[in-house]
């Protein structure tokens, strides 16, 4: 059963992360993380979040990352009380679902161990 309420997780706060995300439109924070994860400085980390790759840009981009982030906290805590699991396996979760979906070639992800890989 648990595994069940992972990959319904899993689901969900991905399903949920692309709507905001698409709901952002092509301005403000998305924009902004979109042209960062472009030229290489922010990427999708292991636990569901954004992170830099070479340190905090400018003070936009780390606002716009912060954003962000702070939106998906939100989702992940909502799917994991739907779905009996913690946040954090909503997050690291749904990193599976946007390294395999939506991350572009050229952008980075971070693995559980830390390393930057380029995809």
């Amino acid at each position: 059963m648990r595994r069940r309420n992972l990959i319904a997780a899993i689901a969900g706060a991905a399903g949920a992360m692309l709507l905001v995300t698409a709901a952002a439109g092509q301005t403000g924070a998305k924009a902004v993380v979109d042209q960062a994860k472009a030229q290489g400085a922010v990427g999708e980390q292991s636990d569901g979040y954004l992170g830099f790759v070479r340190g905090p840009s400018d003070a936009a981009v780390k606002a716009a990352v912060d954003e962000i982030n702070a939106g998906r906290a939100q989702l992940y805590r909502e799917a994991a009380a739907r779905n009996g699991v913690t946040p954090q396996a909503a997050g690291a979760a749904t990193f599976q679902q946007v390294v395999t979906l939506k991350l572009q070639p050229g952008e980075y992800y971070r693995t559980p161990d830390g390393r930057w890989v380029r995809k």
